[in-house]
C-alpha cells in the first residue's frame, strides 16, 4: 500500500513540475512576444519623430524668410537648437534612468507637441526663436534606444538598434516629401499642425504601448536619489574601462564630414551646381541607401563580427571616404561615395552606441544614450563655423583630407590599444 502511494505521490510530482515547466514555457513566449512589441511600438515612434523633424527643416528656411531672417540669422537659428539638443541630451538620458522610459518618451513626444505648436504661431522672428525652447527634451531616437537597449540581450543588441537606422531612413523619405508638398498645397504652416497632431498620437501611443517598468526593477537603485542634473554623475561613466576612449572614437571619426554636411546645402548650389529640386532628390537618395544599408547590411555583420572588428572597419572605410571625398569633382562622384559614407556612419553610430551601453551598469543605459545623442547636436553647434572656413579657405576636398588625416590616425589607435570591449556575437 506504501509503495502504490509513493508511486502515485511521485506520478504527481513529476505531473506537477512537468505543468510548471510548460507554465514558464508559456510565459517566456507570451514574454518575448511583449519585448517584440514594445520593440517594434518604439521603432514606430522613433519614424514618426524624425519625420516630423525633417519635415519641418524642409519648411523652415522659407518660414523663416518670410518673417524677414537673413542667413545670419537662420544661422543663429540653427545653432540654437543645436545647443539646446547638445545641452538637452544628458539630462534626458537621466531622466529615463530615473523616472523610466516611458516617462522620457512623453516628455519627448510631448515637447514635440509644444514645438510645432509655437512654430504655427511665429508670426515674428522673436517668437521663431522661442519656439526651439522645447527642442531641448525632443529625444525621440534616444527614448527608443533606451527601450530596445532595456529589452534586448547585450549579444542582439546591435542588430536591434542597427535596424533604427531603417526608420531613420524612411523618416528621411516620408519628412522630406511631406514637408514639401503640404507647404505648397495648403500653406507654409500646415505642416506644423500636422506635426502638432502627430506628435500628440505619439504620446497617446507611449502611454498606451509602452510599459511603465522596461528595465528590471532591481537596476533602478543606483540613480534613484541622485540628481537627475547632476554633471557630476555624467561624467561618473566616463570612468568605466574603454568608454572615454570609444566615446573619443565616437567624436572625431565623423566630425570632418558632419562639418561637411552641415554645409552641403551651400556646397550643393555652388560646387555641384543643383537645383532646390535636385538636392530634394539627392536627399531622397541618401534616405534610401541609410534603408538598405541599415536594415540589411549593418545587422547582418552585427551577427557574426565582433564589436572590435566592425569598430575598426567603420574607421578604415571612413578613411577611405575622406581619400573619395578629396578627389570628388562631380555630384556623380559624391553619388557614388555616398554607399561607404552611408555605411560608416551607420555602422558607427549602432557599434559605439552597443558598446558604450554594454559598458556601463544597465541603470545608467539612458543617461549613457542620452550623452551619446549630444554627438550631433555637438557638430550642428560648432559646423556651420568650422566648416564655414575650411570651405572658403581651403574648398571642398579640405573635407576630404581632413577625414581621411583623422581616420587614419583612429585606426593606427584602435589596432595598437587594448580597448577593454565586452565582445559578444549574436547567437
Amino acid at each position: 500500500m506504501s509503495a502504490m502511494n509513493a508511486k502515485a505521490s511521485s506520478e504527481g510530482e513529476e505531473e506537477a513540475l512537468g505543468m510548471k515547466t510548460e507554465t514558464q514555457g508559456e510565459s517566456r513566449c507570451s514574454g518575448e512576444v511583449k519585448r517584440g512589441q514594445v520593440i517594434l511600438v518604439a521603432y514606430l515612434i522613433a519614424t514618426m519623430e524624425i519625420a516630423f523633424l525633417f519635415m519641418q527643416m524642409g519648411v523652415m528656411p522659407y518660414l523663416a524668410k518670410s518673417l524677414g531672417l537673413d542667413s545670419v540669422g537662420f544661422g543663429y537659428l540653427q545653432t540654437t537648437f543645436g545647443v539646446l539638443q547638445l545641452v538637452g541630451g544628458p539630462i534626458f538620458g537621466r531622466l529615463a534612468d530615473q523616472f523610466g522610459t516611458r516617462a522620457a518618451l512623453i516628455l519627448s513626444c510631448a515637447s514635440g507637441s509644444a514645438f510645432f505648436l509655437l512654430m504655427s504661431i511665429s508670426t515674428s522672428i522673436p517668437l521663431l526663436f522661442l519656439s526651439r525652447l522645447p527642442a531641448v527634451f525632443m529625444h525621440g531616437l534616444p527614448g527608443a534606444q533606451k527601450v530596445i537597449t532595456d529589452l534586448t540581450a547585450p549579444s542582439q543588441r546591435a542588430d536591434a538598434l542597427g535596424k533604427l537606422g531603417l526608420c531613420f531612413g524612411i523618416g528621411i523619405i516620408i519628412g522630406s516629401a511631406l514637408g514639401g508638398v503640404l507647404s505648397t498645397k495648403f500653406g507654409i504652416f500646415f505642416p506644423t499642425y500636422v506635426g502638432l497632431v502627430g506628435n500628440l498620437i505619439n504620446v497617446v501611443i507611449a502611454m498606451v504601448w509602452i510599459p511603465v517598468q522596461v528595465k528590471p526593477k532591481s537596476d533602478h537603485h543606483v540613480t534613484e536619489n541622485s540628481n537627475v542634473f547632476s554633471i557630476r554623475e555624467i561624467l561618473r561613466l566616463m570612468k568605466f574601462p574603454g568608454v572615454m576612449e570609444v566615446f573619443i572614437v565616437k567624436v572625431f571619426a565623423g566630425l570632418p564630414i558632419g562639418l561637411f554636411l552641415i554645409m552641403f546645402s551651400i556646397i550643393s548650389m555652388d560646387f555641384f551646381g543643383l537645383e532646390a529640386v535636385e538636392s530634394g532628390y539627392l536627399m531622397s537618395y541618401f534616405g534610401v541607401l541609410q534603408m538598405i544599408i541599415q536594415g540589411l547590411v549593418v545587422g547582418k555583420l552585427t551577427k557574426h563580427c565582433t564589436d572590435r572588428t566592425l569598430l575598426r572597419l567603420s574607421i578604415f572605410v571612413f578613411a577611405g571616404v575622406g581619400l573619395g571625398m578629396a578627389l570628388m569633382r562631380t555630384v556623380w562622384h559624391y553619388c557614388i561615395i555616398a554607399v561607404p559614407l552611408v555605411f560608416a556612419f551607420g555602422m558607427l553610430g549602432t557599434i559605439t552606441d552597443s558598446i558604450l551601453t554594454k559598458a556601463v551598469p544597465a541603470s545608467d543605459t539612458g543617461t549613457m544614450l542620452g550623452i551619446c545623442a549630444s554627438v550631433q547636436p555637438l557638430t550642428r553647434t560648432v559646423g556651420p563655423t568650422i566648416g564655414g572656413i575650411l570651405y572658403k579657405q581651403f574648398g571642398v576636398s579640405s573635407f576630404g583630407y581632413l577625414q581621411l588625416i583623422v581616420n587614419i590616425g583612429l585606426f593606427v589607435y584602435l589596432s595598437k590599444s587594448k580597448i577593454p570591449l565586452r565582445e559578444m556575437k549574436s547567437q
